[in-house]
């Protein structure tokens, strides 16, 4: 998802003002989209999930907006990757360009700041410095993050939140036809966990579905900090109390998720100008690429 997002709050008032077409996705039910019996809850989280698996490429420009601290914070970002091996690059609006690459850099990622001392540094992407002010990682970075909304696996602790995403229509989102999947979890609450032995944020997030950031800022725990055995934490027992999420009728891949908890908006991301499995130069994934400058 989108690195190092540029700081803007927006008040209730902005949120007010937003389009009235995010408005309408968040506040209608089901009984407001037209219904289109071609499809099922089924047919199109299973199609949606092939065509994100399927990705052998993607260039895309995401719109982000992430609680931060208690405010929203929006960013924009330009983001190119490929997939087996995962490459990716981001640069946001504030001109700050982050590389990574599989295998390389011993496993950290380029990072040139836009800003003083205007030098490329080598940063852990699932450090303190490169989680500070968002939500996910650059190894996030495209549909990760949605595919595993509606995916369980092992550790899951319940796959309630994952089942409880229904089809209910289409719309139009970013002036193109979308189908809508939306979960309504009014259960969403936070619950205590005692940690196990050599716990880390990720095995803690996998447990209960709920992503790294609200168990760090919840907890006031570092993104690299070890967690003790036996430490109580409070963790949110799924990952939204009301989700949105608009999927190409065409492609079957996600245009708009927008997520939230008991405080709110957490977090809406819009994918526009995506451009999936087309070939990308592999020079385009080194940091010695002319137009970059990582």
């Amino acid at each position: 998802m989108p690195l190092f997002p540029i700081r803007q709050t927006i008040t209730a008032a902005g949120l007010a003002a937003l389009p009235l077409a995010s408005l309408a996705l968040l506040s209608a039910g089901p009984a407001r989209y037209p219904q289109a019996p071609s499809i099922t809850t089924e047919q199109l989280t299973s199609r949606m999930s092939t065509a994100i698996e399927g990705l052998r490429s993607l260039r895309c420009t995401v719109k982000a907006q992430e609680r931060i601290a208690g405010k929203i914070v929006p960013a924009r970002s330009l983001m190119k990757m490929t997939f087996k091996p995962f490459r990716v690059y981001v640069k946001n609006q504030k001109g700050v360009e982050v590389l990574w690459v599989t295998g390389q850099n011993d496993g950290d990622a380029w990072v040139y700041p836009a800003s003083f001392p205007y030098v490329t540094l080598s940063l852990d992407p699932r450090g303190k410095l490169m989680r500070s002010g968002q939500h996910h990682t650059v190894l996030q970075a495209g549909f990760g993050t949605i595919s595993e909304l509606l995916r369980t696996t092992g550790l899951r602790q319940d796959a309630a939140f994952s089942r409880s995403f229904r089809y209910v229509g289409d719309s139009t989102v970013q002036g193109r036809p979308a189908h809508i999947l939306r979960s309504d979890y009014p259960q969403f609450r936070y619950v205590s966990y005692k940690a196990g032995k050599n716990e880390t944020l990720s095995t803690v997030a996998e447990r209960f579905g709920c992503g790294e950031y609200r168990v760090m800022e919840r907890n006031n725990l570092d993104a690299d900090e070890k967690i003790p055995e036996g430490k109580i934490l409070q963790v949110p027992n799924s990952y939204g109390r009301r989700t949105i999420l608009s999927v190409d009728t065409k492609t079957f891949l996600p245009t708009m998720v927008q997520v939230h908890d008991d405080k709110g908006l957490f977090e809406k991301f819009e994918f526009t100008d995506v451009v999936p499995n087309q070939n990308i130069p592999l020079e385009e994934f080194s940091k010695d690429y002319p137009s970059y400058k990582i």
